[in-house]
């Protein structure tokens, strides 16, 4: 009886888990549809408007009146801006829905066009010179396009509700701005009037709340003083329930605009406390919270999902892992921003790690994170095709940006691989660096920034990593042989790759060793070449070894097996590896007992060196550039990375 009790508890806890971890997958996947909803067919835009290119947008000030009851905005945009050259006219992306009535340059009209491709055409009575810091005002007013969701209006609990998301491309429906990814606005005034019911919620640290003498209306003042990209600029107006406290060690405002019947559900309520605890979390493991000057806090929107709106994520629901990966955005996609929609797995990958280490570290015992990390494995590997890294060919696929698998869940695998490479340490080490760089806080980021960020802490050269797990596609199964012998075990481990564009991946396998008395041991095989053998040493007698025990890589369909047939001769006889790898100014070769030539080739193929290998003999290599190469000898090749 007691037997089938605790087959009968066992099941009943897997079954829990199983529904936590479904009710996990449903809420990521309509996080990732709410995200996508405003941005079909808006990524057409492209990356850059190069109209928009030759001036440093430093400062906005909204000056605009908003009635939630009416998706209407009137109002002016002041903007301090400053030339990199001469110019005698500047742009402003905009929605020709809004009409502009007048723009003014100190103190006069000025002349302006409104263009087909959604851009205000401002001309200067006389060129501007290059670095002068100057202004301008546009006034406007309309209706934004209905058929997105950047404007969006509504009710709850029969009040009115306004709420906006801007990303990518958004912001220009309802203000004019600077929507390219590579020029952040230094500093956002928001000064809203509104009907004096409402509580406006936004961006930075609210300055005052004015009831305006003999009218009904109110004016809203907040201030952001950190950095912006324009499409994680945000408003929230309705009659919002203020909860309010302090977050973060030193505490800092924790500022919370949420409807008036999530503050009376209790449930609710300790859910966005439970905020504090991931904020303590993340800035043991991220670094400290980047805008602890303003504050974090929540504001309920109409959208569903979330958005990681700058110091104020927009939420409509508030399950934990939402909660968690809006906040981790905080570090990633808006302290540092993808410069481009092509690298969006520096916002969403960063943010899925986030989720990963409040599971591990805040919501699930170590058995239900193992089950977590299978979940995903199997959910990334479940299709071989397309790389983490989007195409330009993609980028009019709002679908493929967005893509869960590759953007969400991918990315944030390839983190925890580098994690294992590295070592926790380390690897947190490297990340709150990545983020605090002076060229890389509060700016936008590339991969290759990263890349260079972690090889600037590490000493370590990602590379060929980046190209195998971020630019290619796929993953690998390895066949892993094994046989003791004595205290020594003996490895042989080959590799298939699942599509052809990575030719091998090159990572330390994880390896767990199980005694016949309980003994462990723990392993780490350097796979750097197919068919690659090895020899460890290993003082108990072996019950079995099991391969990525932790989930620390991604891998299919993987096999380990005892083998008779391995024998020290063979493995040393087969054994061919160049030693160190990476390496900065020498190679040394294993399994070439024999002068032999050799050639090394670029990764592109071009030759850079064509000599004769002496056996005991290092291979200088200080001359070439940093970079991958391939080194061929004797018909077999292997590839290597100089720092």
């Amino acid at each position: 009886m007691k037997k089938v009790y605790l087959l009968m508890l066992g099941f009943l806890v897997s079954q829990q888990f199983y529904a936590q971890t479904q009710d996990q997958n449903i809420e990521m996947k309509g996080l990732i549809k709410k995200e996508k909803k405003s941005f079909a067919n808006r990524m057409v835009a492209g990356n850059v408007n190069p109209n928009t290119l030759n001036y440093d947008l430093r400062y906005q000030r909204m000056d605009v009146t908003l009635n939630p009851t009416v998706k209407n905005i009137s109002g002016s945009v002041t903007s301090h801006f400053k030339p990199n050259q001469n110019m005698g006219s500047i742009y402003f992306d905009l929605t020709n829905l809004l009409s502009v009535s007048q723009v003014q340059y100190h103190g006069n009209s000025i002349p302006f066009q409104q263009l087909p491709s959604k851009e205000i055409k401002i001309d200067f009575p006389a060129s501007i010179a290059a670095n002068t810091l100057d202004s301008l005002t546009i006034h406007y007013s309309g209706t934004p396009d209905p058929y997105y969701n950047t404007v969006m209006t509504g009710t709850q609990g029969g009040t009115p509700v306004f709420s906006t998301l801007n990303e990518p491309y958004g912001a220009q429906d309802w203000f004019p701005t600077k929507q390219s990814l590579n020029d952040k606005i230094e500093r956002v005034d928001f000064k809203i009037t509104t009907p004096s019911q409402y509580n406006v919620a936004a961006n930075g640290k609210l300055m005052s709340e004015t009831n305006l003498p003999a009218t009904s209306q109110k004016l809203t003042f907040w201030r952001t003083m950190y950095p912006t990209p324009a499409y994680l600029i945000a408003l929230g107006i309705t009659n919002y329930t203020k909860l309010n406290s302090t977050i973060g060690n030193p505490p800092f405002p924790f500022v919370n605009y949420v409807y008036p019947a999530t503050a009376a559900n209790s449930t609710l309520v300790s859910n966005i406390e439970w905020t504090k605890q991931v904020m303590n979390t993340y800035e043991t493991y991220f670094g400290p919270y980047p805008f602890r000057d303003e504050k974090y806090g929540h504001m309920e929107y109409l959208n569903g999902g979330g958005m990681e709106h700058q110091t104020m994520s927009s939420m409509s629901g508030w399950g934990k892992s939402l909660i968690a990966h809006e906040l981790a955005h905080q570090w990633f996609g808006d302290k540092v921003t993808c410069g481009a929609w092509n690298d969006i797995w520096l916002n969403e990958g960063f943010a899925t790690f986030g989720e990963h280490v409040t599971n591990e570290k805040l919501l699930m015992t170590n058995t239900e994170f193992m089950s977590y990390l299978a979940n995903q494995t199997s959910y990334i590997t479940g299709t071989s095709g397309g790389t983490v890294y989007v195409p330009d060919a993609s980028l009019t696929n709002v679908n493929r940006i967005f893509d869960s698998r590759l953007s969400y869940a991918k990315g944030g695998y390839v983190l925890r691989m580098l994690k294992w490479i590295l070592g926790d340490t380390a690897f947190y080490q490297a990340i709150k660096d990545y983020h605090g760089r002076p060229a890389l806080a509060y700016n936008y980021v590339r991969t290759s920034d990263f890349s260079a960020s972690l090889l600037q802490s590490t000493g370590k050269d990602f590379t060929e990593f980046f190209n195998d797990w971020v630019y290619g596609e796929g993953y690998p199964t390895y066949n892993i042989k094994w046989r003791q012998l004595g205290n020594q075990v003996l490895f042989n481990v080959s590799q298939t790759q699942s599509m052809p564009s990575v030719s091998f991946f090159e990572l330390p396998l994880p390896i767990k060793v199980n005694g016949t008395g309980g003994q462990t041991a723990y392993l780490v095989l350097n796979n750097t070449s197919n068919n690659q053998n090895f020899t460890e040493a290993v003082t108990f007698p072996i019950a079995s070894i099991q391969f990525n025990y932790e989930y620390q890589i991604l891998q299919k369909n993987s096999t380990v097996v005892q083998d008779a047939n391995l024998s020290v001769s063979s493995v040393e006889k087969e054994k061919f590896g160049l030693y160190p790898n990476p390496a900065k100014n020498e190679l040394y070769l294993n399994g070439v007992d024999k002068a032999a030539d050799y050639t090394i080739h670029a990764i592109d193929g071009k030759l850079v060196r064509k000599d004769i290998y002496q056996p005991g003999k290092t291979i200088g290599i200080s001359e070439l550039v940093p970079g991958t190469y391939i080194f061929t000898v004797n018909e077999k090749h292997i590839k290597f990375i100089k720092h």
